[in-house]
Parts: structure tokens; sequence; C-alpha cells
């Protein structure tokens, strides 16, 4: 982590540093985008750097990463899956996974973004699955600016802290993943129980 953290500095320059290295965390998950933002937020905090000059530059950065995790996704992942699936069983499954994508491709996104690797699976899986390129940069551009606002606000919040136990961050991040995930569930049998009552209702 501090291989890449030493490049962050009080210049002005941290700014496109910032943006690049998140853009290129979300297709090759190992650069840990979170760690770069936190010791930005941190260097804020001391007033050496705008806050939210800081979460404008890690929102735009994951939202350009995640469009060419998309775009790597539909032109290669396509391909790949027209050639490997085939018909039969293989094919039906994957017609259902795109279907869940349509519905639910949002949710996953929003969810994702919390999670180093995950966001880099949901993003390739949207591209390949086909979901509509408009849904999916409306879901991503509020799961970039959450997730932008989440690190930068830990590191200006929590300080030295975060930035030194990069498992803290992490840990915090999974947490949140996995409340939006319960909140999408009970909503999503929530919107499943109101449909059965309007039908028995019908009836």
């Amino acid at each position: 982590m501090h291989v890449v953290t030493q490049f962050v500095s009080a210049s002005p320059a941290t700014y496109g540093f910032v943006f690049l290295v998140v853009a290129v965390d979300a297709v090759l998950p190992f650069v840990q985008a979170e760690a770069v933002v936190i010791t930005a937020a941190v260097l804020a905090a001391d007033g050496h750097l705008i806050l939210w000059f800081v979460v404008a530059a890690a929102a735009c950065g994951g939202l350009a990463g995640d469009n060419l995790s998309y775009l790597l996704g539909n032109r290669i992942g396509c391909r790949l899956a027209a050639r490997f699936v085939g018909r039969g069983r293989r094919r039906d499954h994957l017609k259902r996974a795109e279907r869940g994508v349509r519905r639910r491709g949002g949710v996953l996104i929003l969810i994702a973004r919390f999670i180093p690797i995950g966001r880099t699976a949901t993003t390739l899986a949207a591209g390949t699955l086909e979901m509509p390129w408009r849904r999916f940069l409306v879901a991503d551009a509020i799961a970039a600016s959450l997730w932008a606002a989440y690190a930068s606000l830990l590191g200006y919040a929590g300080g030295a802290s975060f930035e030194r136990d990069s498992w803290k961050p992490l840990a915090l991040a999974f947490g949140i993943a996995g409340l939006l995930m319960l909140g999408a569930e009970a909503y999503r049998r929530v919107q499943k129980s109101r449909g059965r009552d309007l039908l028995s209702g019908e009836l």
C-alpha cells in the first residue's frame, strides 16, 4: 500500500493521481484505491488539499474505470460468452443471468462498488450480460459518488488511523455492502409480498 500512497502529496497533481488510481483500480482491482483516497483525505483534513476536490476526483475516476470495465465486458465478454455457452442448459442459465442483471443490476452495482474485486466482476458482468448502458451509467454514477464520499469522509474524519490500518476501511466497506444487500433483499421481499396481495385482491 505504501508504494502507491507515497505519491500522494499536497500538490494539486494529487487530484489527477487520485482520478488515475481509482480508474485503474476499477479494471485491475489490486491498486488499493481506497488507500489513496483516504490518504488524500487525511491531507485535506490537515488543510493541504480540498476535500470536495478529492471526492470529485475519486467519483470521476470510479465512473471512468467502471465504464471501461463495462465496455470490456460488452466487447470481449459477449463474444466469449457466445462462443463457450452455446446452446442448451448453459444458454438458459445465461439468459436467466441476463434477466437478473436487467432487473436488479442497479442494486448489484451499488453494493459491489464497496467491494474491491466485486466491483470489477460486476461491471464486467453488466457489460457481458448486456445491461442497458444508460441504466448502467445512472446506477454507476450514484455508486461511484457514494463510494467516493465514503472513502474521503473516512479519511477526513478518521485521520491517520485509517491510513495506516488498511483493514479498517475494507472491513467497514464490507459492512456497508452487507447492509445495502440486506436492504435490497428486504425491499425485494416487500415488493413481492405487495404483488401477491394485489393478485389475491383481484381474485
